[in-house]
């Protein structure tokens, strides 16, 4: 196994680094961030402005942003310690999470542009009853944030008290320090709207990348830029052997990674915080544009989070990474590295990347709740702007205690597979019900409401009734069950991500609800949102009142 000679060996423990240069190089991102931030603020005048940016940002601009929206301490911490610890099968996220792509570029992303203004509700409003699909829409919306919000919650926490040296038995200090990042996430999007999170997201999503490119080539130099080289001293290192060259050390079940693998490539399309960003740029052109740019700079750093993953391996002191701590595989590799400086700076961008995904998912969800809900449906349409906006901030403040507490209670768990299950509501809640509203003539509001209700219903309480909350067996190493909840054994279902079942369910229930209904959409309806979808005509007038 090649070592670096010079290298600090870092403890399996949690002090690591400089307490101080640590602390130093985090409120020194955050006060470059909160400049951006208030200076964003200046500018937003109109609920435009509040939810979407103004539509100000080119498609390049926002592809950066995007690929900051997507590049949560999942894709940085989870995959990565995934990698490092389960080889083979760590890198099948990536791999799914990049081909979802495909899927939001060719089915989703021009035509949301073209047919809505702020939210996923108005694209289902378009030819339906406003009142019922637009809380059907908030409902889901207000879901998937919070099992995405778990999963950044549960890095941060994790991040911090690394950086903080707090013991993973201190539970008091964990739960403190992600009420600090959720406090740092409601000013962030209080402050500056949409435009001020754009910004943060475009902020971190170069320095995560540049970050990963810096250590990628600093791992590769060491293995002589020899990619199988550098596996076969990750193989050495493991106490997996070479298995963790190879599939099925963690998914063991080929119908366990089925049903992951599905979750994974179809939930991008219906993320509702990745849907939102269509409607920051100008025009259905630039919409597109947008997504180009975010594939490329998504798979390139995706390919990084291989070699971290392996290098973190093949590097570390056998038995530093385990399944208790393997968020922190990329921080630990970085001071294997560079010692306490670039583990400074290294967690520094990941703890941004923490912060710009909560705020993006924060200023959706809340958005969704006053613009759908609020606005449409308990005052019909006759809110101000300036009431929408101020509801959406108030949602905002419930929605960051509500992130806290989940957090909390997420604490320890991979991030990678928590943000897999958020996937797994969306693909189940939402993706059907916009697919059948923009391609099927005959989709009716009763279809929508079974599409996502039950959906979201299924998906919900297979992922309750799951292994991934109760019923794993405990680790001996760690004493710790590898399910979210210790201690008790209340599961049905046999697979740890509910995608298998959940998502042909929510197809079927929309059609089934379509023909229940028994009432046709006007055609021209139809027709208005197939034309205005395809082209983008008339958009632009809707947009703009």
């Amino acid at each position: 196994m090649t070592v670096l000679a010079q290298a600090p060996t870092p403890p399996a423990a949690t002090a690591v680094g400089d307490v101080g240069l640590n602390i130093g190089i985090f409120l020194a991102f955050v006060a470059v961030t909160l400049v951006f931030v208030y200076r964003a603020s200046r500018t937003n005048r109109t609920a435009s402005d509040y939810y979407a940016a103004g539509r100000a940002f080119t498609g390049p601009q926002n592809g950066v942003a995007i690929a900051g929206d997507y590049l949560s301490a999942a894709s940085f911490l989870g995959i990565a310690g995934a990698i490092a610890l389960n080889g083979y099968d760590g890198f099948l996220y990536s791999i799914g999470f990049l081909v979802a792509w495909l899927v939001a570029l060719l089915l989703v992303a021009e035509l949301l542009r073209n047919t809505g203004k702020f939210t996923m509700g108005d694209v289902l409003a378009f030819r339906m009853r406003q009142r019922p699909v637009r809380a059907a829409a908030a409902t889901s919306t207000l879901v998937v944030s919070f099992f995405y919000l778990l999963a950044q919650m549960a890095g941060a926490g994790g991040l911090i008290a690394l950086l903080l040296q707090i013991p993973t038995s201190n539970t008091f200090g964990q739960g403190a320090v992600i009420a600090v990042v959720g406090i740092l996430m409601i000013i962030y999007v209080l402050v500056g709207g949409m435009k001020g999170t754009t910004y943060v997201q475009i902020i971190k999503a170069v320095l995560l990348i540049i970050g990963a490119a810096v250590m990628t080539v600093w791992v590769l130099g060491i293995a002589g830029f020899n990619l199988s080289s550098l596996l076969g001293d990750a193989a050495a290192a493991s106490p997996k052997g070479e298995a963790v060259l190879a599939p099925g050390l963690q998914y063991t079940n080929p119908i366990d990674f089925v049903s992951l693998g599905l979750a994974l490539v179809l939930g991008t399309a219906g993320l509702p915080h990745i849907l939102m960003r269509f409607y920051t740029v100008p025009t259905a052109k630039e919409a597109r544009r947008s997504v180009v740019w975010a594939i490329w700079l998504i798979g390139l750093f995706y390919l990084f989070t291989l070699v971290l993953g392996y290098g973190a391996a093949a590097l570390l002191p056998p038995g530093t990474i385990t399944s208790a701590n393997q968020n922190n595989a990329a921080p630990l590799l970085a001071y294997q590295l560079g010692g306490e400086v670039l583990l400074g700076i290294i967690s520094a961008i990941a703890f941004a990347t923490i912060l710009a995904v909560v705020a993006g998912l924060t200023i959706t969800a809340s958005a969704s709740f006053a613009h759908d809900v609020y606005a449409s449906v308990i005052k019909r349409g006759q809110a101000s702007p300036d009431s929408e906006v101020r509801v959406a901030r108030m949602t905002a403040l419930v929605i960051g205690v509500v992130a806290i507490a989940g957090g909390i209670v997420a604490n320890g768990q991979n991030i990678a597979f928590l943000v897999a299950l958020a996937f797994a509501v969306a693909a189940s809640a939402n993706l059907p019900t916009i697919l059948y509203s923009l391609f099927w003539k005959k989709f009716n509001t009763t279809g929508a409401l079974f599409s996502i209700y039950g959906g979201l219903a299924i998906c919900i309480i297979l992922i309750v009734f799951s292994p991934a909350v109760s019923g794993k067996p405990v680790n001996a190493a760690t004493g710790r069950s590898a399910s979210m909840l210790q201690g008790v054994d209340f599961h049905w279902f046999p697979l740890d991500n509910p995608g298998l079942v959940s998502i042909p369910a929510s197809f079927l229930l929309g059609v089934i609800g379509t023909y229940v209904g028994g009432r046709r959409v006007e055609e021209g309806k139809f027709a208005e949102m197939e034309v205005r979808s395809l082209t983008g005509a008339g958009s632009e007038k809707a947009i703009s009142h």
